[in-house]
């Protein structure tokens, strides 16, 4: 099993369906995983199979790295389309994350003022209010909501600790719309023999009506791309995906679908 273990604090640029030439920051350990959820379809593979021995960086380190990169980039010509944070795990989790994203606000601004600052969070932290300012500061603010179900979060998003899909979705509705929803469809097995299909009605439609309340501006709908550590899952097809667009299309919500 093979897993993407990404360093930090400032990696790529990488080309991402999504999101085009993308930076990547990376506010967790540059050797593991530290996240409050352990999917099973992680690109990074299971939390206990990389623990971090490094210290997080602190938000000195990622302003000097960031700076230099740009620098860098601004130099060799090289424009990015967006700034990311992503990485080893879950970045709003970072206790100075909201100070990180002020500098790297300033930074982009003074570098590349056109590009987009985008946060891929699983949603875990949008209840403490600092994250929650900084995130309605930026211009793709992507928030996990892979279903509705508790016992299918359970099976595959696996939070650490305590998670609430219902207060998630309560917290999510504080946007007014300023946010992107992100929703892993996939199909096949778990080592455990347990289904995942998450793309029959059963799974799409009572998410379709938390989406409609919540009223995000877009959603990207998406599917399994790299190597999973459990390695019986399957992609959702192009056709499956594009059903649920249309659905979400059809609906009022924005969407798109990466294949």
């Amino acid at each position: 099993m093979s897993t993407v273990i990404y360093s930090s604090p400032v990696f790529g640029p990488i080309h991402s369906r999504r999101l085009g030439i993308s930076l990547g920051i990376n506010l967790l350990p540059g050797d593991g995983k530290f996240c409050t959820f352990d999917c099973i379809y992680c690109e990074c593979g299971y939390n206990k199979d990389h623990r971090a021995k490094q210290s997080l960086p602190s938000r000195e380190q990622v302003a000097i790295a960031l700076e230099n990169k740009l620098k860098q980039m601004k130099d060799e010509g090289i424009v990015p389309d967006v700034l990311t944070f992503a990485g080893n795990g879950e970045p709003t989790s970072h206790p100075s994350f909201p100070e990180i994203m002020e500098d790297t606000l300033a930074l982009r601004d003074k570098y590349f003022p056109k590009a987009k600052i985008s946060v891929l969070s699983n949603s875990t932290f949008i209840h403490k209010q600092a994250v929650f300012e900084a995130l309605k500061k930026i211009d793709n603010n992507i928030l996990k909501l892979d279903t509705i179900d508790p016992k299918y979060i359970e099976r595959v998003d696996r939070p650490t600790g305590h998670y609430d899909v219902n207060e998630i979705i309560k917290h999510m509705k504080r946007f007014n719309g300023q946010l992107i929803i992100q929703t892993m469809f996939m199909k096949g097995k778990t080592e455990n023999g347990e289904d995942v299909d998450n793309t029959s009605d059963e799974y799409v439609i009572p998410w379709l009506e938390k989406v409609k309340e919540i009223a995000p501006k877009y959603v990207m709908v998406y599917t399994i791309d790299r190597e999973t550590p459990d390695n019986l899952l399957q992609k959702a097809t192009p056709a499956e995906l594009d059903r649920i667009v249309k659905m979400l299309k059809e609906s009022g919500v924005e969407a798109s679908a990466s294949y």
